[in-house]
């Protein structure tokens, strides 16, 4: 064996891995642990320390994507925690996971039910079916009918982004006393975007609303480019967490090719830091399942920034990583402000 082998041999053996022994210990201290391990418990760990990075850097956007229908199983006052404490700065969602969030925030329970359910037989009930969370389709009307009201009261004359409609929303929220993940971004000033609201709630309470009383209300999605391209224009520098992928992981990876057209073209401007958190894999070519590697081609990922994909369920890895952050305490201190974006909707500016 050459010398040269010899130590190529000795660096791939240089990090020895460290079996976990089970004894009493905090979230964090067991996610540090799982660090010195391997497979996806290894990948959680490194997750929660790109993000304690993404805290800790002077002038940083961090963006969260957060797709599915995660709210309806019990996680959304952790994204309203993460808003409040500043540990996201802007938000894409898909329109279930801010509206169902508010079904809670009106009172109203999500029972815990069984994915082997006889489906005839909750129709028969009205009670609808998530995997194995159930809703009362009586009480999840009522909330249709809360958005409808909100929706009656937004100035036909003209369209909002989504997210000055979602801030108006918050604000909405907040004076009835309702909780939710809007509501908590409206007291952050925080915005949150959502590209395909139609695609949920939102659009039957705007339907609802136009057949029972000719009210239409109008959502530009061009206006929501136009903002979050500033967003990126302004960030000096950007990172992302993915909690699953679609349109919002979609949407905020074009941020950045946005924001380099606007500077001509000549200078990528890649998110620095990145974690994802999905169950799909990449060979099926949905960007789901994308990895970070190949947003690299695109100039969407900086391939000199630091990167974590754990492929694990939302609803395992999130509480941890959340519980772990409030364990370590970490501190924002520049955190970016939005107020420019809001001016039209609040009584003056423009975008």
């Amino acid at each position: 064996m050459s010398d040269r082998t010899r130590r190529e041999r000795s660096e791939h053996l240089a990090l020895a891995l460290e079996t976990i022994e089970v004894r009493p210990r905090s979230v964090s201290e067991l996610l540090e642990a799982m660090g010195r391990t391997g497979f996806q418990g290894r990948s959680m760990a490194a997750c929660l320390q790109v993000w304690l990075k993404m805290i800790e850097e002077p002038a940083n956007t961090i963006f969260l994507g957060y797709a599915g229908s995660l709210s309806t199983t019990g996680q959304w006052k952790i994204v309203s925690w993460l808003i409040e404490n500043r540990f996201v700065d802007a938000i894409v969602s898909t329109g279930a996971n801010v509206s169902e969030d508010i079904f809670e925030g009106l009172g109203f329970s999500y029972f815990q039910g069984s994915h082997r359910a006889d489906d005839a037989e909750l129709l028969e009930h009205r009670i609808d079916r998530y995997y194995d969370v159930y809703a009362d389709e009586l009480e999840y009307r009522q909330m249709e009918d809360f958005l409808g009201e909100f929706l009656s009261t937004l100035d036909q004359r003209r369209p909002y982004s989504s997210a000055e409609l979602l801030h108006l929303l918050g604000a909405h929220q907040a004076e009835r006393g309702v909780d939710s993940i809007t509501a908590a971004a409206f007291r952050a000033g925080v915005p949150i975007f959502s590209p395909g609201l139609a695609d949920s709630a939102y659009g039957v309470a705007a339907y609802l609303l136009h057949k029972r009383r000719g009210i239409e209300v109008a959502v530009d999605g061009m206006r929501d480019f136009l903002q979050l391209g500033r967003i990126g224009e302004q960030a000096k520098s950007t990172s992302v967490i993915y909690i699953g992928g679609g349109v919002p992981k979609d949407t905020i990876q074009l941020v950045t090719v946005m924001a380099d057209l606007a500077g001509g073209g000549d200078e990528p401007r890649p998110h620095r830091y990145a974690i994802q958190i999905t169950t799909d894999s990449p060979q099926w070519g949905g960007l789901s399942g994308c990895t970070f590697e190949e947003a690299v081609s695109w100039g969407k990922i900086d391939p000199y920034g630091e990167q974590a994909v754990c492929y694990c369920d939302a609803t395992i890895a999130l509480p941890l990583l959340a519980h772990a952050l409030a364990e370590k305490e970490p501190k924002r201190r520049d955190a970016p402000g939005f107020d420019w974006l809001f001016e039209q909707v609040t009584g003056s500016g423009a975008l």
